[in-house]
């Protein structure tokens, strides 16, 4: 059954976000609820991959999604600037340790995000190739 919203680029990018709003949001309310509510951002990412896994499963991610999420997690990059900035700042403070430090920071983040960028490729290539099945 081949999905017939095909969005341009503009309307694909904000019905992603607002579908990551909607859910963390309701994950806030949630947590909220039970007085946990510094858990909501864990249970958001948990429940949005949840609703993505069952939906590649039933119906197949379509393509629009897909294209989305990749421009958003490309550019999302540039929301953590300032705060690597800050960080870069107080790092100067470390005298002789601050290239071990930094050495040890680049190591830890590089290789954690190679390995998720491989992960997701293949699964986004995987699910591309799904959703042409089904729209």
């Amino acid at each position: 059954m081949p999905s017939s919203f095909k969005p341009p680029p503009w309307l694909a990018i904000l019905v992603t976000l607002i579908m990551v709003v909607a859910v963390r949001e309701s994950a806030v309310i949630i947590c909220r609820s039970f007085g946990i509510e510094q858990a909501a951002n864990v249970v958001a990412m948990v429940a949005m991959f949840l609703i993505l896994v069952i939906w590649r499963m039933t119906k197949g991610l379509p393509k629009w999604l897909t294209r989305a999420s990749n421009v958003l997690l490309v550019d999302s990059g540039f929301a953590f600037l300032p705060v690597s900035a800050g960080a870069g700042i107080l790092l100067f403070g470390l005298g002789d340790e601050l290239w071990g430090v930094m050495l040890t920071m680049a190591i830890s983040t590089l290789i954690p995000l190679w390995g998720l960028a491989i992960l997701a490729n293949r699964w986004l290539n995987n699910a591309e190739k799904g959703s042409n099945k089904h729209g």
